[in-house]
């Protein structure tokens, strides 16, 4: 690895020291489907967000609610003896990418088979004071 390249990782990795992420790799929903309940969440307030996913009625609701008290856990674990709540946490950023893919076959008529693609996606969440959001930015 070139220096500048390894300067550059270093600097990546010292920045994600900072952050308070989760992720969840290989969920069997697709990413779309995904998508509409993470643009829900996306700069919300934590409990806000936590209040919105559990009244939703979508499958994929209850999979990011998880990850969000995940991601939560994390930041009290990094910060210890602070509360969330007085910390003004909020979903400063969340990512839904698409995992892999099954493919299967279903008959067809006429002897032919239709190719059905199971999706998968991969979600990280990144949960940030907003004080420290302000200052960065």
């Amino acid at each position: 690895m070139g220096a500048r390249k390894k300067n550059r990782a270093d600097l990546f990795k010292e920045e994600r020291k900072n952050l308070s992420f989760a992720k969840l790799n290989n969920c069997p929903t697709s990413p779309r489907k995904m998508r509409l309940v993470a643009d829900m969440i996306r700069g919300v307030e934590v409990t806000k967000a936590l209040f919105l996913l559990q009244h939703s009625p979508k499958e994929a609701s209850g999979r990011l609610e998880k990850l969000l008290k995940s991601a939560i856990a994390n930041w009290e674990a990094k910060n210890e003896g602070k509360k969330p709540e007085e910390n003004n946490l909020i979903v400063s950023n969340i990512q839904v990418d698409s995992g892999r893919m099954l493919k299967r076959l279903r008959p067809a008529p006429q002897g032919r088979g239709h190719r059905i693609r199971k999706r998968s996606n991969h979600v990280t969440i990144v949960v940030d004071s907003l004080n420290q959001n302000n200052k960065v930015a």
